[in-house]
């Protein structure tokens, strides 16, 4: 719509002033400042005398000059090419995990490093896919050799290095923590144009979206509790909370933690826990009292819960099996 109404200006602009097509070396004069901008913002961008602002003036000599111009569509197409954004980055380094997952899942021919523990199977939903990808560690010496143009960080961890990164003059973005699945679809979105990459995050958020409507709640009203090692639970404001919410489960804790003996009074329709840890400890050895044996439990993937993406809607699908 935007660009039919330039055109129509513009060819208006033409009529009124005479061809500005013009063979190589020839002066071609600029088109009044009202082609350029609708009525409602002419006021701030033209001066009083009709002409546009110095700056459009001197983007129209430029591209009037340095090439001959070929018509109307060679001036559409200039136009364009400067309201365009910036190239995005192409040289992208991770320094945290869930900056590495949806970089993986984004964009990974821009990878030149993520962190170390993108390759681990137990946290990293993408560890087969980063098993390949060159990692780095969180040292600004490191990250630096690399010459990235973009630096992905979380709100914790590596900080230090990412405000020497940014001191040097690098460009440190760093993502949010979402706890919701609204904040996860924002979050990816954004990133993925931050990438150059917007097709792809719509597809991610599309996909997530399409996992979460095919869940169904279950046909009476069950009660739950996300518990976790050294008995802390996720209350409603939580990601947890957020996956408990889409699977149709009523979630019994406030954030609160809570011993065997409390938990036996509340006792849920079921028991959400992480899944078992190759070597176990006595923060997890709450969960393999007897008390609990007659509690149905489901254990979730870490890597589908301990940072918020577009594949923490799988999580939901299972606990809603």
């Amino acid at each position: 719509m935007a660009f039919r109404w330039f055109e129509k200006r513009q060819s208006r602009a033409l009529r009124a002033r005479g061809s500005i097509v013009s063979a190589p070396g020839v002066a071609v004069q600029p088109p009044p400042c009202a082609a350029f901008f609708p009525p409602g913002a002419r006021r701030r961008n033209c001066r009083h005398g009709g002409a546009p602002s110095s700056a459009i003036s001197r983007r129209f000599d430029a591209a009037s000059t340095s090439r001959p111009p070929h018509g109307l569509g060679v001036l559409l197409l200039t136009l364009l090419v400067w309201a365009s954004p910036a190239s995005a980055a192409t040289r992208v380094v991770s320094l945290n995990l869930c900056s590495d997952q949806l970089l993986v899942l984004l964009a990974p021919e821009k990878i030149i490093a993520l962190s170390l523990l993108a390759r681990d199977p137990a946290l990293s939903f993408v560890a087969r896919r980063a098993a390949s990808l060159p990692v780095v560690r969180a040292s600004a010496e490191a990250v630096l050799r690399l010459h990235p143009d973009l630096i992905l960080a979380g709100p914790y961890g590596a900080q230090t290095t990412a405000a020497l990164l940014q001191s040097e003059g690098l460009p440190v973005h760093r993502i949010t923590l979402p706890q919701n699945f609204p904040a996860i679809r924002a979050q990816t979105l954004h990133l993925a144009r931050l990438l150059g990459v917007p097709e792809r995050g719509a597809a991610l958020v599309g996909a997530m979206n399409a996992t979460l409507a095919a869940v169904r709640p279950p046909p009476r009203p069950r009660t739950a509790i996300a518990w976790e090692p050294r008995g802390f639970t996720d209350g409603p404001a939580t990601l947890m909370g957020a996956i408990l919410r889409a699977a149709g489960l009523a979630n019994l804790a406030n954030s609160n933690r809570l011993g065997l003996e409390a938990l036996m009074r509340l006792r849920p329709d079921l028991l959400v826990v992480q899944e078992a840890p190759d070597f176990p400890s006595l923060a997890t050895d709450l969960l393999q009292s007897p008390a609990l044996a007659s509690i149905p439990r489901l254990a979730l993937p870490p890597a589908l819960t301990l940072c918020a993406g577009p594949f923490t809607a799988q999580a939901v699908a299972m606990l809603a099996r």
